[in-house]
């Protein structure tokens, strides 16, 4: 009961409308304790992220640390978990991986690739995923498919092979979210021919895909009774790191110390509030809270 009170508030949170796309309206907290659990109970997790804007030629902030943080998270509790992306979306990644403390993370180039590390489970965290026509297209409608690895298709590979997929997005084009593909087209009707047609065993819409991986996390932090996720300031060094290396905003296009349009404050406050709730519903477990080094 606990663990399912701690999922509807991180899902409030993580999925409240804010910022201002209709993808986050169909999470559910059921999905965070489904992706939780089978993430608690995995031996070896690759977590896919990386998402690249040819018009500023550089990949975007969003999605990188929230890999880092869900992998991080993970090898706290025992799991072998690694972020991967490919190499024109390396630098982001590998800057949010040296801030936590973790080792380099994979740079790959085909979905049999992933799979060759033989993972158990799955997880994309804001990685383009192929619409019906195999192109691959970002929220402006343009097609990309020349600077996007297929990455995505590793998740095909896995669900035939029963390694379970786990995908978190926040706009209808991303890996996994063909499972909401007919929501998404009376959601977003302008927006059809470019949703992503690859699916998953879990999806998770929210507002900016890096906070549905915070809410993972956070969620994995009540199961186990230890705080295992980030604070404001590793999230901010994050931010700031991943523009130091090349990074956008991949709304702007800019590379200015921000997510999706939002500001650097406004992450660091919805890390806050994803650790405040976690530590709330430890508390009521009865276990201890120590907070992340930050």
């Amino acid at each position: 009961m606990m663990v399912a009170e701690a999922a509807q508030a991180l899902r409030e949170i993580v999925a409240s409308g804010k910022a201002g796309r209709n993808a986050a309206s169909l999470c559910k907290a059921e999905s965070l304790i489904r992706a939780a659990g089978l993430l608690e109970s995995a031996r070896c997790v690759l977590v896919v992220t990386g998402f690249y804007v040819p018009s500023a030629k550089a990949p975007e902030t969003d999605g990188p640390p929230g890999a880092a943080v869900l992998a991080r998270s993970l090898r706290r509790i025992g799991v072998w978990a690694k972020a991967v992306t490919d190499c024109l979306n390396l630098e982001p990644l590998a800057a949010c991986c040296d801030i936590l403390g973790l080792d380099a993370p994979l740079c790959v180039q085909s979905p049999e690739e992933i799979l060759s590390f033989e993972p158990d489970v799955l997880v994309f965290v804001e990685r383009l995923g192929a619409a019906v026509d195999g192109c691959y297209y970002n929220m402006r409608g343009e097609d990309i498919t020349r600077w996007t690895a297929n990455l995505d298709e590793a998740a095909c590979l896995a669900m035939g092979k029963h390694i379970p997929v786990v995908a978190v997005g926040d706009g209808g084009n991303e890996a996994g979210m063909g499972c909401l593909k007919e929501e998404l087209k009376r959601l977003m009707p302008n927006f059809a021919r470019c949703l992503c047609r690859v699916r998953a065993d879990v999806v998770i819409p929210v507002d900016v895909s890096n906070w549905g991986a915070y809410a993972l996390s956070g969620l994995l932090s009540v199961r186990t009774g230890r705080w295992l996720g980030h604070g404001p300031d590793e999230e901010g060094a994050m931010i700031e790191g991943m523009i130091k290396r090349g990074a956008v905003d991949g709304l702007s296009c800019l590379p200015t110390a921000s997510v999706d349009g939002m500001p650097l404050e406004v992450h660091q406050e919805t890390v806050a509030r994803i650790q405040e709730v976690c530590e709330r519903y430890m508390a009521k477990k009865g276990v201890g809270t120590p907070r992340a080094k930050l």
